[in-house]
């Protein structure tokens, strides 16, 4: 009689056996280990400590972060991440990689990027132009040479930096120009940077908020600034006729004259026009102003027509004004 092992169907058990079990001893230190208890219990290893000996010249922070890129509190604790908002509700405005603001004889740069990756930038500007170095502190973001100082800040929109060239002082024309050529050839290599850095919360950019019944807009940035911003958006968005129109503009008083449609007249359907008092849709002139209060300023939204501007008109047209802010 023949044994069981010389079955074909039944020969292969001991070697499937034998195969198991070696698997089983790998699942868990051999090739098919699986590691992921292994992070439950993991422990952080002491810092990397350079010898004393070391040369000192030959070590430098190879991507090195100003403090002036660090907007608002540090974050503790996880938050969430949201894509950046679209520029001005959907206005279809996209900024350039490198523009120009300027109030009175002061000009400088906005570029599209966070300070940390425009201050090599800066750097290598400053090195390939043979400037002159005298200092350089990534902290402060500040490039001083023999011919003018560079200085490096966050801009209000979040991911954005502002760029100066100065001496004494006073905006360096030249040295503007060429900082935008230079600047705006890169725009490509720091666009990544730039996306990454817009994702951060716009809660702590500005707040639109009620007060005494009327709305709003609480802006943590000087008038001067935020009043640049809003020029530069307001003179390339308010340019439909019969619907929004930048009609005058004050640095002086830092405020705006705009004619604009409603979004609750433009909204209006045919039944409501032709029993209401006005037979069309109208536009009604109405006036942004900023209100410095020390590093902050506030935006309202005040009437200059005979219409009557809602409390929901109001903050409908500082909620598109202040998208340009974020």
């Amino acid at each position: 009689m023949s044994s069981m092992l010389e079955r074909p169907a039944l020969k292969w058990i001991p070697l499937t056996l034998v195969m198991g079990v070696t698997l089983a001893g790998c699942a868990r230190e051999g090739f098919y280990d699986d590691r992921n208890l292994d992070y439950t219990d993991v422990r952080p290893a002491p810092p990397l400590v350079l010898p004393e000996s070391r040369n000192t010249q030959r070590y430098n922070d190879a991507m090195p972060v100003p403090q002036a890129a660090l907007q608002g509190s540090r974050v503790d604790g996880a938050a969430d991440v949201a894509p950046p908002p679209s520029l001005s509700m959907g206005s279809g405005l996209q900024p350039e990689f490198v523009e120009r603001r300027q109030v009175g004889s002061d000009v400088w740069l906005v570029v599209a990027a966070d300070t940390g990756a425009v201050w090599p930038q800066l750097e290598a500007f400053a090195q390939s132009r043979g400037l002159g170095i005298q200092r350089s502190d990534a902290n402060q973001g500040v490039i001083e040479t023999n011919q003018a100082t560079l200085s490096l800040q966050s801009a209000l929109r979040a991911g954005s930096s502002e760029v100066r060239c100065e001496q004494g002082g006073r905006s360096v024309a030249n040295c503007l120009d060429a900082l935008e050529e230079y600047l705006g050839a890169r725009s490509a290599t720091a666009s990544a940077s730039s996306w990454n850095a817009q994702r951060l919360s716009n809660a702590r950019t500005v707040e639109i908020r009620q007060q005494n019944g009327a709305w709003e807009v609480a802006i943590p940035q000087t008038a001067e600034r935020v009043w640049a911003e809003l020029d530069h958006y307001l003179t390339l968005d308010f340019t439909v006729e019969n619907r929004r129109e930048l009609l005058e503009k004050s640095p002086e008083n830092y405020s705006f004259l705009v004619n604009y449609m409603t979004a609750s007249e433009e909204s209006r359907n045919p039944i409501e026009v032709v029993f209401s008092r006005d037979v069309r849709r109208m536009t009604q002139n109405i006036r942004l102003v900023l209100e410095p209060q020390g590093n902050q300023s506030v935006l309202r939204a005040i009437n200059e027509s005979d219409r009557e501007l809602s409390a929901d008109d109001q903050r409908e047209l500082l909620e598109r004004v202040s998208g340009y802010l974020r």
